[in-house]
């Protein structure tokens, strides 16, 4: 006679509910305060998420994840503050500002995110909209005016 085994359920990860309260949440972090950590990020993105900036773009939360360290590891500190949400079906937008702060400079980026959910309620794709180059160069000497002059060629 064969003995069966017990089938244990297999962990996953908690699932949230994706709205405005656990968007707000992902998105803060005050200088001196932790990011979001892993646990936070897998139970709201999908493993197959797409991320994308104006600096890069990724495919998969390992590599996202990747990504969110690597800023970690090069600024001081990080600053994200979410300052409106907008969620209808599956798709979200969040408007924020972000700051960084590198060797005594505080570099401010507002922000949007536009986020794309699964029938499961995971993010399945991320895509931050900012001007990179203005914040980024702005506050620096000659080159913060020659960015400032180029600006100032594409409005006028």
């Amino acid at each position: 006679m064969a003995t069966r085994q017990k089938a244990w359920p297999q962990w996953s990860p908690p699932l949230i509910t994706v709205d405005t309260s656990s968007l707000r949440a992902l998105f803060s972090k005050p200088y001196g305060a932790p990011a979001p950590s892993a646990e936070q990020w897998r139970a709201a993105y999908s493993e197959a998420v797409i991320f994308e900036d104006p600096t890069q773009q990724q495919q998969g939360l390992d590599a996202y994840l990747a990504a969110q360290e690597g800023l970690l590891k090069r600024c001081d500190d990080v600053l994200l503050k979410p300052l409106s949400i907008a969620l209808e079906g599956n798709t979200a937008f969040v408007e924020w500002e972000m700051g960084l702060k590198i060797k005594g400079i505080e570099f401010i980026y507002p922000g949007a995110t536009r986020l794309l959910l699964n029938d499961e309620g995971k993010i399945v794709d991320h895509r931050d909209y900012f001007d990179f180059v203005g914040p980024t160069f702005g506050p620096v000497p000659v080159l913060g005016g020659f960015v400032r002059w180029l600006y100032k060629r594409f409005v006028s």
